[in-house]
């Protein structure tokens, strides 16, 4: 990742910055670097989605009956959906927060390659454990821990991944998004199968754990992959010091970059012919001067501090925190309650099909829309304006036909309008988020970018973290 600015003078790096986009530029051949990140969103979320969607199989084996004085008592409370909440926002929270700071001393392949193969270890543990017999209490245990440890993992995947998208041009973030946006389509389908094969839990769960295991082992082969691409290697800097290695020129006193002094080599520039700084010319003959200031050299190759990448992109870090915070706050804790009218084969499939699928592919088209077209643009008040707006989904969602409830009335009983506030509460949400996850790495230097994504990263699990808490005194206030 480093740019081999301690050697590249200010009017040479400016002059890089130029050549990422010219015509000589890597081509991105069948759009394979397009694929592998779409790819490494999907997988970044996968193992979770999948993880969330195996809730009723932990249920199942976490319920136990006492038997006292000959009578079956009530069984044991674990709240497993309540911990598993709070145990994968906290560290998602905390860990995103350290990758802001500490990316910059641990390598690229370390934070991303060594993630994927803990979360991979995790899942196949999980899997093992599915037919595995041990007591509720130390199932409950060890199943809390890999929640813990796997979003914790998941955090420094994504916010380096994050950081690694916003080198490339902006489509790439979209398709980054895009991707994450699937993976919760993947996870309601396997849920919709399980209800139709008519599977026990432990065979659904079992294949589970077994696809996102899969899923994780494509996402790091595609990495490797990805770092052998001439095309991400371009803007990922990985040939910087191969491609623009700077020269120098005795006979001039110039620095010439490599790939010039080959043409300035053909015209007899290399040999001392060339006398462009002599002139004073900044550029002669193909060659490059580039002898700026002491000062301006440590200015362009110094990165900004977090704060003040921070004090640049504010408003979108405001954005994905909003988005995240009123979207978490009802989805699943409050819609996941809602009942349908009607009663039935479908009764099984309202949820599945109305709440996780209905919400995971809207959010994935929102993402993907972003790749057509990003309005309002990252100048205008009218985006965070339009976000803020999304809050009405709330009053909405909770007057739903919501069961149980004790307070507020039904309005909105049919299946019909539940269904339409979904997908318009699922489409928003995937839009905005990738909308201000695009714009941000936009708003700094590219020297900056990298950090920009860490701490969207970390306001968009700060939006998570909020809207996982306020779920709590909305679901009680129904």
């Amino acid at each position: 990742m480093s740019l081999s600015q301690e050697v590249l003078p200010l009017v040479a790096a400016k002059t890089l910055n130029k050549m990422e986009t010219h015509e000589g530029a890597p081509k991105d051949r069948g759009w394979l670097v397009g694929i592998i990140f779409f790819i490494l969103g999907l997988g970044t979320l996968l193992p979770w989605n999948f993880f969330m969607t195996a809730s009723m199989y932990f249920n199942n084996r976490l319920k136990t009956s006492e038997l006292s004085n000959g009578t079956v008592t009530a069984s044991k409370e674990y709240y497993f959906d309540n911990w598993m909440t709070l145990l994968s926002q906290l560290p998602l929270l905390l860990f995103t927060l350290l990758n802001s700071f500490l990316y910059p001393r641990i390598s690229e392949a370390v934070r991303i390659g060594g993630s994927l193969v803990c979360i991979l270890i995790l899942f196949l543990l999980t899997a093992v454990l599915v037919k595995v017999d041990m007591e509720q209490d130390r199932f409950f245990s060890v199943t809390m821990a890999t929640v813990w440890f796997i979003n914790s993992f998941g955090a420094v995947l994504q916010g380096s991944l994050f950081g690694l998208v916003g080198l490339l041009p902006q489509k790439y973030s979209a398709v980054f998004m895009s991707g994450q946006g699937l993976a919760g389509t993947f996870a309601a389908v396997a849920m919709i199968l399980a209800i139709a094969s008519k599977a026990d839990d432990q065979t659904a769960a079992l294949g589970y754990f077994i696809t996102p295991c899969v899923g994780t082992l494509i996402t790091l082969i595609s990495y490797l992959t990805l770092c052998r691409l001439p095309f991400a290697r371009y803007y990922l800097r990985k040939d910087r010091s191969k491609i623009y290695e700077p020269v120098s020129d005795p006979a001039s006193n110039q620095l010439l970059l490599k790939e010039d002094t080959a043409i300035a080599s053909e015209n007899g520039l290399a040999n001392g012919k060339a006398n462009g700084h002599a002139s004073g010319s900044p550029v002669a003959n193909g060659s490059i001067d580039v002898t700026p200031t002491s000062s301006e050299s440590r200015q362009e190759s110094e990165k900004l501090s977090v704060l003040e990448v921070f004090k640049k992109i504010w408003v979108m870090a405001f954005c994905v925190t909003f988005i995240f915070t009123v979207t978490l706050s009802v989805f699943p804790a409050v819609t996941v309650d809602v009942k349908t009218v009607y009663g039935g084969e479908w009764e099984k499939y309202f949820i599945p099909v109305c709440c996780f699928l209905f919400f995971n592919l809207m959010d994935w088209l929102g993402r993907t829309l972003t790749t057509l077209k990003q309005w309002p643009s990252k100048e205008s008040r009218g985006f965070p304006a339009l976000v803020v707006a999304r809050v009405i989904f709330i009053p909405l969602l909770l007057f739903c036909n919501v069961q149980k409830r004790s307070y507020l009335p039904v309005l909105f009983s049919n299946d019909v309008a539940f269904s339409a506030i979904m997908l318009l509460f699922s489409l928003s949400s995937g839009y905005g988020v990738c909308l201000s996850m695009t714009y941000a790495p936009q708003l700094v230097e590219a020297k900056d970018r990298e950090t920009a994504g860490a701490l969207m990263t970390f306001f968009l699990a700060l939006g998570l973290s909020l809207g996982a808490t306020f779920s709590f005194p909305l679901r009680l206030l129904v």
